[in-house]
């Protein structure tokens, strides 16, 4: 079976961003004031584990961006006397397309589902695929509701039926259970401790590398967390990932974890689909709001005058009107654009990711205003300092003064805000999804994730475990986003 790559506008986006950082990265390992800063954060066992945290997130969200659409099976080849219900298979244009291919002596035609799926569905396809009739608790054998049962004898009765999948392959779920869990478990710890000690070796041999000592000096130092970086503590913090890991390996294709959803969905497949809005969110909005905030914000500093009024004036009137609206102003006259031009969209994807884009322009227009009245401010500082009258003395440009003297010397400010409005950013985007102002709502995300378990909490029994799957990899991701912004302002900030 073939396929055919598909590259949605956040994709792409997603990716000049990633390729942005590495060069960024490059950039900084050649700047020695930058490469110590970057050491400070690398010495600090929060910032080393924060950073592992990200990268895991940031891999989930690359796997989940590589899209395609699979290659179908091939139309079967008519016979010119079949009647007209088997003519009805496929459309006419591909059944005269496939005629004419057939006649000509050549292959069929390839075919492509309109469904756009990512290389993370493929990884996950049996998470994907083993869907349920509705709510299961997790690790549970049956449905949360009862049904009507018919049994051998005829009768019927109400129960709670079996899981088509979950638990299939136990005879007796309640006796067996237990037993397989704890054994499935045992086996997940050897092959996590396998997998944490090659790690560990490679992780040693390229220490070892750069010190000049030997293997085992190498490894004491990074037990005892005498190493340049911290990294004893990325070394614990990705053990850890790795036991939750082969704990859902061998979990998973056998249970639902953390159960299904009102459709039958499994909640972990929902949870790490997430993560990839999560982070299109986060990081697309930043290179959204990142010009006007820098653009303006200099401006208005250094040039001050109408150029200062102007600028502060029109971050005052955004900051005046409530953000929940304007946002559901923008995002609703967005969706009316789609609607009425449905020509745009060859997939439903394209047109989930059309309404994503969207949202990710508008909280970035709205959403520039402090990190500009932070650059204003810095900046009426820089203007008045010795080194940037000399070069006004001398007859230096503007441009050239902007460039040399006041960027540098303002982008502390910038890497921090951006890291710390990070987290601020996935919270927003859960907030108007929960209000239906946010992604469109067959996009997953943690937002609609709340928004669907909401009304469910009042139920007896309360469906618990969607909500609390979406708080947890929201509260991780959150959490490691505001330790790494943390780690982050301490060492480019130059009052400390």
């Amino acid at each position: 079976m073939g396929f055919q790559p598909v590259l949605l506008w956040t994709d792409l986006l997603l990716f000049v961003l990633i390729g942005v950082a590495l060069l960024g990265a490059l950039h900084a390992r050649r700047q020695p004031p930058l490469r110590a800063a970057w050491h400070k954060v690398g010495r600090r066992p929060a910032g080393m584990a924060a950073a592992t945290v990200l990268l895991v997130f940031v891999a989930l969200g690359v796997l989940d961006s590589l899209h395609y659409r699979p290659q179908l099976p091939p139309l079967p080849v008519l016979d010119p006397g079949a009647d007209a219900a088997s003519a009805a298979i496929g459309s006419g244009a591909e059944i005269e397309d496939g005629e004419e291919r057939r006649r000509a002596g050549a292959p069929p035609a390839a075919v492509y589902s309109t469904e756009v799926l990512s290389l993370l569905d493929a990884l996950l396809a049996p998470l994907r695929v083993h869907t349920e009739k509705t709510y299961s608790a997790p690790f549970a054998s049956t449905l949360y509701q009862r049904e009507i049962v018919q049994l051998e004898d005829g009768r019927q009765i109400r129960d709670y039926p079996r899981l088509a999948h979950g638990s299939a392959h136990l005879a007796d779920p309640e006796a067996e259970r237990a037993a397989d869990i704890a054994t499935r478990m045992l086996a997940a710890l050897g092959q996590a401790l396998l997998a944490w000690a090659a790690v560990a070796v490679l992780l040693v041999g390229l220490i070892r590398r750069g010190n000049g000592l030997g293997w085992g000096e190498t490894a004491r130092a990074l037990a005892a967390g005498r190493t340049v970086l911290a990294w004893r503590a990325a070394l614990l913090t990705l053990g850890i990932l790795v036991l939750i890991a082969t704990l859902c390996l061998h979990l998973a294709p056998a249970y639902h974890v953390l159960g299904t959803d009102k459709v039958g969905q499994d909640v972990l497949y929902l949870a790490l689909k997430s993560v990839r809005t999560a982070l299109v969110i986060g990081t697309l909005t930043t290179l959204v709001m990142l010009p006007f905030a820098v653009a303006l914000g200099i401006a208005a500093g250094y040039l001050g005058g109408w150029v200062d009024d102007a600028v502060q004036y029109t971050y005052t009137v955004l900051n005046a009107i409530p953000g929940v609206l304007l946002i559901a102003a923008a995002v609703l006259m967005m969706q009316v654009v789609i609607d009425t031009h449905p020509q745009w969209f060859d997939t439903a994807a394209e047109r989930s990711d059309a309404r994503l884009l969207a949202l990710c322009l508008i909280l970035g227009i709205t959403s520039w205003t402090g990190l500009a009245r932070l650059l204003r401010g810095e900046t009426l500082k820089l203007r008045e300092l010795e080194y940037v009258q000399a070069a006004r003395a001398f007859g230096v440009a503007t441009p050239a003064i902007l460039r040399r003297h006041i960027l540098p010397n303002v982008m502390h400010i910038v890497t921090i805000a951006l890291v710390m409005d990070f987290s601020g950013l996935v919270l927003a985007e859960a907030v108007l999804s929960y209000v239906g102002i946010g992604v469109d709502p067959t996009t997953i995300s943690f937002g609609t994730m709340i928004n669907m378990a909401r009304a469910e909490l009042a139920r007896e029994p309360m469906v618990w475990w969607s909500l609390a799957a979406a708080f947890v990899f929201m509260f991780v991701l959150v959490l490691a986003a505001n330790l790494f912004a943390d780690v982050v302002r301490d060492a480019f900030d130059p009052r400390r």
